[in-house]
């Protein structure tokens, strides 16, 4: 049996799709599967059917993103920042993959995509025609969300949205905290074509030049040789002018980008749209015929490794000298926030050698960043209503925070669940380990580190407390390079030993080992990752973290390291998966042996939650299983190359994928029926480059209670009717709520798995919490016990009564103590809740005048019916609370003092 199964979208009727998507659905076309490149000889390769491009499935899986954008069920500004992250990842699409494909177009035209039949020049054609679908559909996006917010009190405005006193205030503004940082510049036969940054916005003014001018020109020009008229022309022609004179305003970076204007409400405009409305002043030697915003977008694919052969050259002055060349590539996108003239278009892309296809008008602001700063500017009450509500992720519950994390770690293995659970037990091994005089050595891989980092700093203060740290940074991760440049001097300087990798392999796989020397000889502690290592991205990414004493994998963990160090690809490992060598064979001798199950009548099964899938040789070998017989389950949140119920080919496969407010990030094999399944975790997802051209690790889950958990969390994730869609066989993918349970009163209730992820953290937290006091308690008043009965019958005598008074006050002390940290971690998660609970309640209130304020208010858990994987159902925070021990509650009529702390942080 496979984790359970989500119901079959393919024979759903497509009327009874969710209706939140019914626009978006309307416009979407099923990807196409071209299959016309041609090969070095001529021939025209054939496509096999089940294979499909991996950019254009890469631009479906950002249309399910701006699918959120539309959908009603998420609060406002939730929707407006999904179109932000829309923006964003179409960005770095066209810096990187669009910026490879140019630079094969040009020098290596005859490759073919194996997967589509196109070339590279022809993949350009396909991915430019369905970004200009998909512009108009952020476009529509857009504008709903913003009207929508309008009604909310919160008004983006443009310039003729203003009123009079609005625009006084505005060229007030401008006059005072901008124009001082203006650097305008004109663009003519005299002044050549600046250079453009690649993702920075422009205000362009087409210019005539004023008629006191012209005439005094003209004159001039009457007693000019014609052939030095001609020679003018000539040159102007060159540099692009041709006649035009352009006005070009960079936008300052030392001016915030939102300017916010008097008026109800939260009302502002955007910099470049005040600097537009200037125009005229900023260019007054001129007549301003008209305005627009433009944004170029270029290549950033550079290969780092390029002149890295060069003596003497430090490998990070080598990274900076790189990223220096990245801003100068060559254009592959122009933005504009209105049409372009015809002259003015000319001289653009002439200029900067884009094609009119190339080219992308929309009113959508250029750069959607500064969406992720508004809700910050609201009022507490208003920003509740239009954001998710608030959660932190919660210290896990499997772990006693009065305990040492290092001692329990060492006695049973962990799995943690992030951003669900908290990544500060992790940070709080790391300063356990630097403090611990046991511990000898630390090393780990870092690849993308937060730039305010916690557990970098714990690294730190380990080296300069005597430890053996050592870090293997990768500088090469893209668009993190400076920060990881940064961070590895950082290191350097505080003793610990930085090494770099390999030249030809990024090494992307999440590993530290703790070594410690304790009375029974060396002891390894080992954490595997799906994840980086960075707070920040561990609270809005869903990843898993293993941690072990398992002296096997430590074992490994230190020959691993030490092959980092001499920058050998070994595959000499116990029990550890470790790419480029070991991770593509196991995973097709794996599927091999559900192959020979299936053949043999036996249960079989495979399953796989992953970021992406691209590489053809597993996509064939899991072709073959299909074609055995064995049932194959895809979680894809990204590109499937791999198009499902193809028949002959994929009959029996299934991909699904999640986009909502998480971002779907683990990685996991699954090998056999559910009952008898082999559970791996790995750093890698099933692409070319992770398999072949990086350092991976892939490690088994052998613990049965932990494997259990991993399939308990499937379970709920394969259960989602709110977020899951299934890809079809026709490249489209379809939203599951068609098959959301119905309610008593017939209104469809969908199940979000990863807000019931959410709760059931806070609630085992909560959980767990009590455990912990009640055990303190018991502790201390076990200690209380002995010291009492060791004085004297003398010493007791007329002091009994301040002794009891005594004991009482101590005992209430205590659980305050024990019941601290507890409450102060629910005061945060509590106090949005409450704030969210207190408007219903109040109105509740409000209807009943015989309330006397005894109801109970329950988590938003209660509500949520388990999955059927799910044994544990939530409870009402008091039943929990109820649920003291008697040691912890001195006076059996009243409740404990826990009880009545954590009570006033969840009422």
């Amino acid at each position: 049996m496979q984790p359970k199964a989500v119901p079959d979208a393919a024979q759903a009727d497509a009327g009874n799709g969710d209706a939140r998507n019914a626009d978006a659905d309307r416009t979407r076309k099923p990807l196409p599967n071209v299959q016309s490149g041609a090969d070095a000889e001529g021939a025209a390769p054939i496509a096999p059917p089940y294979l499909q491009n991996r950019e254009l499935s890469w631009l479906a899986f950002n249309e399910r993103v701006l699918d959120q954008g539309a959908d009603e069920t998420v609060p406002l500004l939730e929707r407006l920042n999904f179109i932000s992250i829309f923006w964003s990842n179409l960005q770095e699409f066209f810096m990187v993959r669009v910026g490879s494909l140019t630079d094969l177009a040009l020098v290596k035209k005859h490759i073919v995509d194996s997967k589509s039949g196109l070339t590279p020049a022809e993949q350009l054609a396909a991915i430019y025609e369905r970004c200009h679908e998909l512009y108009p559909i952020q476009e529509r996006t857009f504008e709903e969300v913003r009207r929508l917010l309008r009604e909310h009190g919160v008004s983006h405005l443009r310039p003729k949205d203003l009123n009079d006193e609005q625009r006084s205030f505005l060229t007030r503004h401008v006059h005072q905290n901008v124009m001082p940082f203006l650097s305008p510049q004109i663009i003519n036969a005299r002044h050549p074509f600046p250079h453009l940054e690649n993702g920075a916005l422009y205000v362009v003014v087409r210019l005539d030049e004023d008629r006191d001018a012209a005439k005094k020109k003209a004159a001039k020009a009457k007693g000019a040789d014609k052939s030095e008229r001609a020679e003018k022309a000539d040159k102007a022609k060159n540099l692009g002018a041709e006649g035009v004179t352009l006005g070009l305003v960079p936008m300052p970076r030392q001016c915030e980008r939102v300017i916010e204007l008097p008026g109800e409400g939260m009302q502002f405009i955007l910099l470049e749209h005040a600097i537009e409305m200037v125009a005229a002043e900023i260019f007054s030697m001129y007549a301003v015929k008209h305005t627009n915003v433009v944004c170029v977008t270029r290549n950033a694919d550079l290969d780092a490794t390029e002149g890295s052969d060069e003596a003497d050259e430090d490998y990070r002055e080598h990274m900076k000298r790189i990223l220096k060349k990245r801003s100068r590539l060559a254009p592959v996108r122009l933005e504009c926030e209105r049409p372009l003239s015809s002259t003015l278009e000319k001289l653009l892309l002439k200029r900067l050698g884009l094609k009119a296809h190339q080219v992308y008008a929309t009113p959508v602001p250029l750069d959607m960043s500064y969406t992720w700063g508004l809700g910050a500017r609201l009022p507490e009450k208003l920003r509740a209503a239009l954001t998710n509500p608030p959660f932190s992720p919660q210290w896990p519950a499997c772990l006693d925070r009065n305990r040492r994390i290092i001692d329990q770690v060492a006695e049973r293995e962990v799995l943690l669940s992030y951003p669900y659970e908290s990544m500060d037990a992790f940070v709080q091994l790391l300063r356990e380990a630097a403090n611990d005089p046991t511990v000898i050595s630390i090393k780990i891989t870092l690849y993308r580190l937060a730039s305010q980092s916690h557990l970098a700093e714990a690294l730190i203060a380990a080296a300069e407390n005597g430890k053996e740290v050592t870090a293997l940074f990768e500088l090469r991760a893209r668009f993190d390079e400076s920060n990881n440049i940064e961070w590895s001097q950082r290191f350097e300087q505080a003793g610990c030993k930085v090494i770099y990798g390999f030249r030809d392999f990024k090494v992307h796989s999440k590993i530290c080992c703790i070594t410690r020397q304790t009375d029974s000889g060396l002891q390894h502690i080992t954490q595997l990752g799906t994840g980086n290592y960075n707070e920040k991205t561990a609270k809005l990414y869903t990843d898993l973290s293993f941690i072990t004493a398992d002296e096997t994998i430590g074992r490994d963990a230190t020959e691993f390291f030490r092959n980092m160090g001499l920058e050998n690809t070994s595959d000499n490992y116990g029990i550890l998966w470790v790419a480029p060598l070991q991770i593509k064979p196991m995973i097709l001798a794996n599927i091999d042996a559900q192959i020979e199950r299936a053949r043999a009548g036996r249960p079989c099964g495979l399953f796989f939650k992953t970021n992406s899938v691209t590489d053809k040789d597993v996509i064939e070998k899991i072709v073959e299983a299909s074609q055995a017989g064995v049932p194959v389950t895809m979680f894809v949140r990204g590109i499937s190359c791999i198009v499902p119920g193809i028949e002959g080919f994929t009959d029996n496969v299934r991909v699904v994928s999640i986009v909502g407010r998480l971002l779907e990030h683990s990685r996991i094999y699954g090998f056999g029926p559910r009952e008898d399944m082999k559970a791996y975790l790995s750093s890698a997802d099933l692409m070319t480059r992770n398999m072949d051209k990086r350092i991976e690790i892939a490690w088994p889950i052998l613990d049965a209670d932990l494997r259990e958990q991993i399939l308990g969390y499937l379970d709920v994730c394969m259960s989602d009717t709110a977020k899951l869609r299934e890809l079809l066989s026709d490249r489209s993918y379809t939203p599951l709520g068609a098959f959301a349970r119905r309610g008593n009163e017939g209104e469809t209730e969908l199940f979000d798995s990863q807000d019931f992820l959410i709760k059931r953290a806070q609630q085992r937290r909560l959980e767990a919490a009590e455990r912990e006091a009640s055990r303190d308690v018991a502790r201390r008043r076990a200690e209380q016990l002995m010291a009492t009965n060791e004085m004297t019958e003398r010493e007791a005598n007329g002091k009994d009564v301040r002794l009891s008074d005594a004991r009482a006050s101590a005992h209430e002390a205590e659980v305050i103590a024990a019941a601290a940290n507890t409450a102060a971690e629910l005061a945060v998660q509590a106090a949005a809740r409450a704030a969210e609970q207190a408007a219903q309640a109040a109105k509740t209130a409000e209807g009943q005048t015989g309330s006397n304020g005894d109801e109970k208010v329950a988590l938003e858990a209660d509500i949520i019916e388990v999955p059927v994987a799910e044994s544990n159902a939530p409870h009402a925070v008091e039943a929990q609370l109820s649920r003291v021990t008697a040691a912890s509650e001195p006076d059996a009529r009243k409740p404990s003092l826990l009880v009545r702390i954590l009570s006033k942080f969840v009422r």
